[in-house]
């Protein structure tokens, strides 16, 4: 109900919305109708203006019409002038001045004129333009408030849709939780029924163990911590398959570690020997030399490292328990890690001098000594997190070599602080990484860089981030763990005493001891088929690896019958090639025979004689040259050997040839590079089926394991129950002898009391007849 009052609440404000956006709507409609009246009535004026313009250009045309007579007229009175100035009078001045008044008087209206048509066109050009510029402006905000109705009417349609769609699908979630309301309610129901079942079974068992503890148990161990501390503790199966799941990965993140170290050592040393100078031009210097010394016996303190690490994951198994006072290799790593640390801080001071000595070479420009000293803090930063890394490493070995060592309390502690400072050296590592990058970028500026330096540099580089991806999953890695490391995984219950290794001891004894009994009280069920036979069916029919080694082998098989006559094929080909290159060659010397041949038979009719012989004796070279060729040839009958006799043939001068049969040889070595490769591939295939063929059985081997120790739990609580039955039937069997025997103790007694009154009767009966006898 909650869940619909929700939706409808939702629903209501979605429709506010709505009608909130259908107000903005009317209003930008209104505002577009008022923009397209104001665009009309700007139109209409610009057409009026257009009037008035049309009406100022006719005015203009008059104007110049009328100027045009009037400079007729000036140009009349000038020559009329002209002509009457040989016979100057009174009269001809007095109409000469009138006439330069008039004319005075046109120009002046003349510029008159032509100022004001100046200055109307000048203001209807303004005009114009002001007008044209308002008109675009009215028609971009006209095509903008457009673009906003028409945006906003798709968006209204568009959320219109979405608030159906939504309204829909409110709906049909209102019936299903309505639904699932139902169903719930129904379930609680059930699960009330349950719990009151539950607990009623439970008090009844409450009650059952009460009475047998009050019965069979006359002493509670577990109340008490000194004697509870005695008692074994259960064994944590789960615990140790993580502990060894965890030590595997652990494993694969110190060999990709090692790696990566003996990588930035062994280039480092490279790096010495060429720069700042080159060892194979000019000897490098004593320090440096020294420095080259110690990096190249970093396999020795690095590899150690993988090694205890291999034999601490050995150490963890599934019959063991692991726990920090257990695990004894432990302390072996603990002190590889201690003398790589040492390692550390002794070839420190050369690396630091080794880059002030970089530092100091001519060509270093202040940015790199920037980039160096930079380099100088992250190696001094490095080596004291490795220092941090051993304190806290040892600390956790201390516990395999004296209990009494490190409290349990200061075990999460140390585990934690030993994940800050993985963090730590992931983090500093990056930064010289990092720095090591930007000193690379500034030193394939420099003139003298050699290729041979940017090769090592680049490896240096490689070796750095491979480096830097380790520790961070060693970090990640540790801390997503962290919880587990943490945790006791064995302790008695109710207790907080760690577990002794004494105490593992015997618990795996007496596990074993378990194991052992149980097999051997345990009795094999009659079936109907042999259980090796059922074993041996049910394994070739999950895993098919038997059908599927058949397959394999056929394959490659036909592969390599496929591989030999490619290899015949390729053989053929080029023997081919060669008889195609000795009838060319004879073709052509055929033609030159009988080139020459014909010349001489041109030249002299006496030369018939002498050409044949000589025909003849060519014909011999060439059976004669041919021959041993054949012999060469069928000598030596490999791709390569062909192609060495393949001179003699052509003598030496074909490269055409040649090349074809060094291309034909090449192609053949592909060819059966290509087919190794499928073989590879078929083999790498099969052995995929097979691992997961075996990762199969053994799934199936660890699910009957599981199968196999819930039967060995209950065949154990069984002995148990049986074991307590047979005390308390001992225990009763007992009491009622002490009974019987207490019972036929007091019948013996009664019995002699018996016997002694039957004698006292009898002996005082026969003293009775004798006096009777004296009478």
């Amino acid at each position: 109900m909650a869940n619909v009052t929700d939706l409808q609440t939702k629903y209501s404000k979605l429709a506010q919305e709505y009608s909130k956006l259908r107000a903005q709507n009317q209003v930008l409609k209104k505002g577009v109708v008022d923009e397209q009246a104001n665009s009309a009535s700007f139109k209409e004026q610009l057409k009026q203006r257009d009037q008035s313009l049309r009406k100022q250009e006719q005015e203009m045309d008059s104007l110049s019409f009328r100027n045009q007579q009037l400079a007729k007229r000036v140009e009349l009175l000038q020559e009329e002038l002209a002509s009457k100035v040989d016979s100057p009078s009174q009269h001809g001045l007095e109409t000469q001045s009138v006439f330069d008044e008039d004319l005075q008087k046109k120009i002046e209206e003349n510029e008159r004129l032509h100022i004001q048509f100046y200055e109307a066109d000048e203001q209807h050009r303004r005009q114009e333009a002001e007008l044209m510029t308002r008109l675009q402006e009215l028609e971009k905000e006209s095509e903008q408030h457009q673009a906003v109705v028409d945006g906003l009417t798709a968006k209204y349609m568009e959320t219109i849709g979405r608030l159906q769609s939504d309204k829909a699908r409110l709906e049909v979630k209102a019936q299903t939780l309505e639904r699932e309301s139902k169903e719930c309610r129904m379930r609680t129901e059930e699960c009330q029924q349950q719990l009151r079942r539950c607990q009623s079974e439970l008090n009844r068992q409450v009650k059952q163990s009460s009475s047998v503890i009050q019965e069979k148990v006359p002493f509670n161990d577990t109340k008490f911590g000194d004697y509870n501390s005695l008692n074994v503790p259960p064994h944590n199966r789960r615990h140790q398959l993580k502990a060894r799941d965890l030590s595997g990965q652990a494993l694969s993140f110190i060999q990709d570690l090692v790696a990566a170290l003996l990588n930035f050592h062994s280039y480092t040393e490279q790096r010495v020997h060429i720069y700042p100078l080159d060892s194979s031009i000019e000897p490098i210097s004593p320090l440096n030399q020294k420095f080259s010394q110690y990096l190249h016996e970093n396999a020795a303190y690095v590899r150690p490292l993988e090694d205890s690490c291999l034999q601490l994951h050995q150490s963890i198994t599934e019959d063991t328990v692991t726990v920090l006072e257990t695990v004894v290799k432990l302390k072996s790593f603990a002190d590889n890690f201690s003398s790589y640390t040492h390692f550390l801080q002794k070839i420190l001071p050369y690396q630091l001098k080794s880059l002030e000595e970089e530092c100091d070479t001519p060509l270093c420009t202040a940015a790199l000594t920037a980039k160096n000293q930079e380099l100088q803090r992250d190696m001094k930063r490095v080596t004291s997190v490795f220092e941090k890394l051993q304190s806290y490493i040892y600390l956790l070995a201390l516990p395999s070599v004296r209990q009494d060592a490190m409290p349990q309390s200061s075990t999460s502690a140390v585990f934690t602080q030993l994940a800050a400072c993985l963090h730590s050296l992931h983090d500093a590592i990056k930064e010289m990484s990092k720095h090591y990058n930007q000193k690379a970028g500034l030193e394939q500026d420099l003139p003298t860089i050699t290729q041979k330096l940017c090769t090592t540099t680049e490896c240096l580089l490689g070796s750095l981030g491979s480096l830097t991806s380790s520790t961070g999953k060693i970090a990640t890695f540790f801390s997503n763990n962290l919880d587990f490391f943490t945790s006791s995984g064995y302790s008695p219950r109710g207790s907080t005493v760690p577990l002794n290794p004494l105490q593992a001891e015997s618990m795996l004894a007496n596990k074993k001891k378990a194991a052992a009994y149980i097999h051997a009280i345990k009795k094999a069920r009659p079936q109907s088929v042999p259980y090796k036979e059922a074993l041996s069916n049910r394994r070739i029919l999950t895993s098919s690896t038997e059908s599927r080694e058949g397959l394999t082998q056929q394959v490659h098989q036909s592969q390599e019958k496929i591989a030999r006559l490619e290899q015949e094929k390729e053989h053929w080909l080029l023997e081919a090639q060669l008889g195609k290159v000795r009838l060319e060659k004879e073709n052509q010397r055929i033609a030159d025979l009988e080139t020459q041949l014909a010349a001489a038979l041109r030249g002299s009719p006496h030369s018939q004689p002498a050409a044949a012989s000589t025909l003849a004796q060519s014909h011999e070279e060439v059976e004669n040259e041919q021959k041993p060729a054949g012999r060469e040839t069928t000598l030596c009958t490999s791709l390569v050997g062909m192609l060495c006799t393949t001179p003699t043939v052509e003598h030496m001068g074909d490269e055409e040839s040649r090349e074809k049969l060094i291309k034909t040889h090449y192609m053949a070595r592909v060819g059966e590079l290509t087919t190794q490769l499928q073989i590879s591939d078929s083999k790498a295939v099969h052995f995929h089926s097979e691992c997961r063929a075996l990762a199969k059985r053994l799934a199936i081997a660890e699910k009957s394991r599981e199968t196999l120790s819930e039967e060995v739990k209950l065949a154990n609580q069984n002995i148990t129950r049986l074991q307590d039955e047979l005390a308390t039937t001992k225990r009763s069997y007992e009491d009622q002898l002490s009974m019987m025997s207490d019972h036929l103790c007091s019948m013996n007694e009664t019995l002699s009391k018996q016997r002694e009154e039957i004698d006292t009767l009898k002996l005082g009966s026969k003293g009775n007849a004798k006096k009777n006898k004296g009478r």
